[in-house]
Formats: structure tokens, C-alpha cells, sequence
């Protein structure tokens, strides 16, 4: 074998270990946001919070081998909706053609970025929502929306292809590195949807509750900036649906340190500015908020413009969370005010600041532009999806536990088990 040969097959093998270990980050990452959600919660619904997202773990990522990635892959053109889900049913000819096992650790990646989009979406209904209707609103809201609307993103649907459709001549084309709008965007919109669905928590008002524990938080935030590495570094080893990017992994790793970060400056000063005091929830939420607004963004910005991105991100999510009390919907975990704002703030941040392409980097207004229709069109088609779903389930089999059991816990009366069960000896 040659030397040239030999570096060809090292590199294979070092593209391939590094898809595996993204894989397994982006997986350890639901279990981040169950960790999150379930400290944020009241004790006596810590385990009803978790198991929604480990109920997302186990069912998406079945769905997603039995016709899910074939919704993505398979996907012809800007006018389809999706790939045909029975072309290869279970990806038993995958097993079989698959001689290097690329494609089958790629099915892996991309299944662990539809798992965590639906446990997202769980932290609007906590305290008051039904395990079973929960695990259905799932399973159909991801073959309905997340599969087809990863696939516009991603792989050769309308959403990719809308620069070229308007601007020809202008090598624009939507950016959304690792799911802007996929992800965040996609799930905050149907958030919104399930609050107004099963709407107010008893006693809603502001205040009503304080995370039961702090620490649980902390160590779910944690989890989540150090799994979010694999999320936007670990595209470019996947062999399908890899979006255009302006620099090596070098920049998706810097970017993804320095964003959250200064996200963290700006939630803690507006905390200090409004209440006097900087907490730790804050911080850890300032994380999250600029781990989604770098997102789409981490592969076409330069790490100064990825501090202000941050600053941006983590000042406007430390806002907009308080607009539940305000406008009356009850997002019990601030999905809206973190994925959803976060999401549209990364998305269209890069109308103004992506390399060559943004408004104030020496493009012109057409990577706005494009920007703005896509994350437009995927809240919209995910917020009206998610919310006749919801009605459905709640007028069908009801998706709300009784009054009575929210005000107690629902832990008991759903799983039959207590988070903290303390005995007295």
C-alpha cells in the first residue's frame, strides 16, 4: 500500500472513530436535558419530567431505523416532502451493502439529533402532562415534522435549495449548520403548541414554582455543553447532509466554547439589572440559550462575532422567558423563551454576520432574506401541526392529568414511583 493510500484508509479511520464518539455525545446529551428539566421541576414530578425525555430516547431512535432516516435520505428534490419510509424498511439492505459500516454509524449520528429535538419539546407541559399521550404525540409529531423538515434542512429539500431557487446567481444558500431550525426552531414551535394545548398549570402565576433541585440543573446544563462538541463538530465526519461550511472543525469547537459562554455574561447582568441578584439556574440557562443560538451558526462566523452572538443570545432568552406571564401561555421549563428565541435569534443572526454572505460581512440582504422564509416556514408548519396533534390526543384519550394529581405530584400517580423516597429509620 502506498503512503498516499495509507493516509486515505487513517483518515477514513479517524473520520469514522470520530462520527462514532459525536454519536455518543449527541446521545448523552438527552439524558443532559432530562437532568435539566427534572431540576427545574417540583420533587414530586422529577421522575414524570425525566421520563418523558428517556421515553423520546426509546422510541425516536426505532422509528427512526424503521422508516425515519429513509424519510431523510431518500428525499428527491425541492417539491418532495420527504423520502419514501418503505424503501428500505428496517435498513436491512443498508446492513447488507453497508461494507465499511459509514452509513450505519450515520444513521446512528442522525438518529440522536431527531431523539433529543422531541425531548425538547417536554419541558412546556411539565407538571401536567400524561406519560402514554405524550409517547403518541411523539412518535406521530416526528414522523410528521421532524423527519421531513430535517430533510428540507439537510439533505435536498425546499429549504436547501431556496437560495438557488431565488437568488441563482448569487451562491446564497439557507445556512443551518447543525439545526437552527431543525432542532430548535422545530421544537420550540411545537412547545408553544402543547402549553397552549393543555394550557395553565394550577396557580399559575410568576413564581409559582422554584427548581427543587439546583445542583440536578447544573450538572444537566454541564452535560449539555460538553455533548454539544459532538452536535456541531461531529457534522463534518457524517457522509450525508453535511451543509456548507467556511472552516474546519477547529472553528465549531471554538465557537461552541465561546458563545454559551458569553450567553452566560449576558442572562447573569440582566438578572443583576432586574432582580438584584445573578443565580446559578440563570447561568446555566445563559449556556443553553447560547449553545442554541450557535447552533446554526457555529460554521459560517468568526469567533468575535460568535461572542456577540452570544451576548445577543443570552440578554434577549433572559428577556423573553418573562413574556409567558405577560402574554398568558404557560411554558412550565421556558422552552419558548430559550429553543425557540434562541433558535430564531442564531438563525437569523447570520443574515447580518456569516462569512462573505452576511449583511455586514459583504453580502447583500439575500442570505437574510432566505434566512428569514426558512425559520418563518418550519415554525409555522410546526406549531400547526403540533397543535392540532395536541388537541386531537386531548379530546381523544386526554393528554392533562387530573387537577388534583398536579397539585400532588404526578409522579406517583403516573409511574408509580417517588424521585426521593426517603424513609424514616
Amino acid at each position: 500500500m502506498s503512503e498516499e493510500e495509507l493516509l486515505t484508509a487513517a483518515g477514513a479511520d479517524g473520520n469514522m472513530a470520530w462520527l462514532m464518539m459525536a454519536t455518543a455525545l449527541v446521545l448523552f446529551m438527552t439524558p443532559g436535558v432530562a437532568f435539566f428539566y427534572g431540576g427545574l421541576v417540583k420533587a414530586k414530578s422529577v421522575v414524570s419530567m425525566m421520563m418523558m425525555s428517556f421515553g423520546a430516547m426509546g422510541l425516536i431512535a426505532v422509528l427512526y431505523v424503521l422508516y425515519g432516516f429513509n424519510m431523510y435520505s431518500e428525499i428527491s428534490g425541492p417539491t418532495a416532502f420527504a423520502g419514501n419510509p418503505f424503501a428500505d424498511f428496517g435498513l436491512n439492505s443498508l446492513a447488507v451493502e453497508d461494507a465499511d459500516g459509514t452509513g450505519m454509524v450515520n444513521v446512528a449520528f442522525a438518529a440522536t439529533f431527531a431523539i433529543i429535538t422531541v425531548a425538547l419539546i417536554s419541558g412546556a407541559i411539565a407538571d401536567r402532562a400524561r406519560f402514554w399521550p405524550w409517547m403518541l404525540f411523539a412518535g406521530i409529531w416526528a414522523t410528521l415534522v421532524y423527519f421531513p423538515v430535517a430533510a428540507w434542512v439537510w439533505v435536498d429539500g425546499w429549504i436547501i435549495n431556496l437560495g438557488s431557487m431565488m437568488f441563482p446567481d448569487s451562491g446564497v444558500e439557507v445556512i443551518d449548520w447543525a439545526g437552527g431550525t431543525a432542532v430548535h426552531i422545530n421544537a420550540g414551535a411545537a412547545a408553544l403548541a402543547l402549553a397552549l394545548v393543555l394550557g395553565r398549570r394550577v396557580g399559575f402565576q410568576k413564581g409559582i414554582q422554584k427548581p427543587h433541585n439546583v445542583p440536578l440543573v447544573m450538572l444537566g446544563a454541564a452535560i449539555l455543553w460538553f455533548g454539544w462538541f459532538g452536535f456541531n463538530a461531529g457534522v463534518v465526519a457524517a457522509p450525508l447532509g453535511v451543509p456548507e461550511g467556511n472552516a474546519g472543525t477547529g472553528l465549531l469547537v471554538l465557537n461552541t466554547l465561546v458563545c454559551p459562554a458569553a450567553a452566560i455574561v449576558g442572562w447573569i447582568i440582566v438578572e443583576k439589572l432586574k432582580d438584584g441578584k445573578s443565580t446559578s439556574v440563570g447561568a446555566a440557562s445563559g449556556a443553553v440559550a447560547g449553545l442554541v443560538a450557535i447552533t446554526p451558526a457555529c460554521a459560517n462566523i468568526t469567533p468575535l462575532a460568535a461572542i456577540i452572538l452570544g451576548l445577543i443570545a443570552g440578554v434577549a432568552c433572559a428577556l423573553a422567558i418573562e413574556l409567558k406571564w405577560k402574554l398568558g401561555y404557560d411554558d412550565s421549563l421556558d422552552v419558548v423563551g430559550v429553543h425557540l428565541v434562541g433558535g430564531l435569534i442564531g438563525c437569523l443572526y447570520l443574515g447580518f454576520a456569516a462569512i462573505d454572505t452576511g449583511l455586514f460581512t459583504g453580502g447583500g440582504p439575500e442570505q437574510l432574506i432566505v434566512q428569514l422564509i426558512s425559520v418563518v416556514a418550519v415554525l409555522v408548519y410546526s406549531f400547526v401541526v403540533a397543535l392540532v396533534l395536541g388537541f386531537a390526543i386531548e379530546k381523544t384519550i386526554g393528554f392533562r392529568v387530573k387537577n388534583e394529581d398536579e397539585i400532588a405530584g404526578i409522579d406517583v400517580t403516573v409511574h408509580g414511583e417517588e424521585g426521593y423516597a426517603l424513609a424514616v429509620r
